[in-house]
């Protein structure tokens, strides 16, 4: 007879628990739960202002028309504006979005316990 092909499915449950020799160790994996997004609002406000600082830096190495298409005006295209300020603010709008990936808000027991009476 053959063994079924279908595949286990993991559920978030309890801590479960590992013995290795004498000791008795809980391994625990830290789970969303159900029906919570994964970023705070303020992460997803950052991940924007990131995102349009990264579209204003492509724009800005894009630059505009040339005033004469059949001339290479190399003054136009190598300007400090494209090759400086523009790559500038491409990584910086990266960076934004790595700090909007890892920021975590204050919960209410962090912010309760750092104030003093």
């Amino acid at each position: 007879m053959a063994k079924s092909t279908k595949p286990e499915t993991k559920t978030a449950s309890a801590p479960s628990k590992v013995a290795t020799g004498n000791t008795t160790k809980f391994s625990t994996k830290p789970t969303v739960p159900q029906g919570k997004f994964m970023f705070d609002q303020m992460n997803y406000i950052i991940m924007f202002v990131g995102l349009v600082v990264l579209v204003i830096g492509f724009m800005t190495m894009i630059g505009g028309s040339p005033s004469d298409p059949n001339v290479f005006d190399k003054a136009e295209k190598y300007s400090t504006r494209r090759i400086t300020i523009a790559p500038m603010l491409i990584i910086l709008g990266f960076l934004i979005e790595v700090v909007a990936i890892f920021y975590r808000p204050k919960t209410n027991s962090e912010t309760t316990s750092n104030t003093t009476i």
